[in-house]
Parts: C-alpha cells; sequence; structure tokens
C-alpha cells in the first residue's frame, strides 16, 4: 500500500558553482515528505553547493491522465508504463540562448514519450532555419531532446533501494501545481 505521506518531488536547483560566471541549473528527483525532508539529499546531488536554492518545484501526483504515487519496493509490480523526463532545448531568432523545456511524460517507451513532446507549444515555437538553430536532432531519436530518463532511474541509490513509482490510470486527476520562484535551501 502507497504511504501517503511520502511524494515524488521534482525539484529545479539552482547554484553559482566556484569557477563558474552564471548560475547553473539542474533537475533533482527525490521521495520525501517535504522540501525539507530531502535537504541532504539534494545536497548530495550537488556536492559543490555553495549557494544552492531551488528555483521551482513540484510535487509529482498527476501526469496526463497517470495519478503518480510511491510504493515499498517490495510492492512494486513490473510497469507498463514509465515517467519519462524530457529535457528539450530550442532557439529563437536573435537571443543569445538555447532555451529548455522539462516536461515530464508518462509513455510505455522511450519513443513514444518523445512522439508526445513532438506536441508541445516549446517544439513547435522555439526552432527556426539557420545554421545550426533547427531545434537540434538527436541522432537517435530524431528529435530536439537534450536529455531523456526514466525518472525512477534517476533517483538516489538509497530511494530505489527503497521505493518505486507507481502510475495508475485515472478519471479524476488534477494536474500538479507548479510552485516557481527562489525558495532558500538549508542542509539539515
Amino acid at each position: 500500500m502507497a504511504n501517503n505521506n511520502l511524494k515524488l518531488y521534482m525539484v529545479l536547483l539552482g547554484c553559482t558553482p566556484k569557477g563558474r560566471l552564471t548560475e547553473q541549473h539542474d533537475i533533482f528527483f527525490g521521495i520525501g515528505t517535504s522540501l525539507q525532508s530531502m535537504a541532504n539529499d539534494m545536497y548530495d546531488f550537488w556536492p559543490d553547493s555553495g549557494g544552492l536554492h531551488i528555483d521551482a518545484w513540484r510535487e509529482v501526483t498527476c501526469i496526463d491522465g497517470y495519478d503518480i504515487t510511491i510504493v515499498p519496493k517490495e510492492e512494486a509490480v513490473v510497469p507498463e508504463h514509465h515517467l519519462f523526463l524530457l529535457n528539450l532545448g530550442g532557439y529563437r531568432p536573435g537571443e543569445f540562448e538555447e532555451y529548455h523545456y522539462k516536461t515530464l511524460v508518462v509513455a510505455k517507451k522511450m519513443s513514444e514519450a518523445i512522439k508526445e513532446s513532438k506536441k508541445s507549444a516549446f517544439y513547435q515555437q522555439y526552432t527556426f532555419k539557420g545554421k545550426g538553430a533547427e531545434s537540434h536532432i538527436d541522432e537517435k531519436y530524431a528529435l530536439d531532446v537534450d536529455d531523456m530518463h526514466k525518472v525512477q532511474d534517476v533517483l538516489a541509490p538509497h530511494l530505489k533501494s527503497l521505493y518505486s513509482i507507481k502510475i495508475s490510470k485515472t478519471d479524476e486527476g488534477i494536474e500538479d501545481v507548479l510552485h516557481i520562484g527562489y525558495t532558500k535551501l538549508k542542509k539539515v
């Protein structure tokens, strides 16, 4: 039975590591009862963490009509669907920047997740014709995916040994609330 207090969190961490000129970002996935309950895992994830903070976060509870819950590893079954993180990259004319869009997709396999991501507004709007400015194409999947991961695979080893992500079809799911903006993080 799922522990209703434990949630899967997706966190956008920010930090300006020593020797860098601009703030860097990465996505952290953790399992906990709150953001603060995962603070040590976040610092372990980003060891050179002077000034580590949260720029956005969400409890991952519902994606495209699928409920996302955490179950003990011993209650896990072989999943029919997986939760994927896709990091799409794109450009805009006259802007000195590569933009990224991080999205979660529930699908049976990577090729289905990629097909779904092609429907996103980001995919349509952040590309233009020009040398190297089209949405860059990953040769393996023929899509502008900088990175793609099964979320279960990128959890910290101690979490993977204890918990699994359960994905269930639902008709009543309410999409997750996105919490955008700076949140201070303190190591426990």
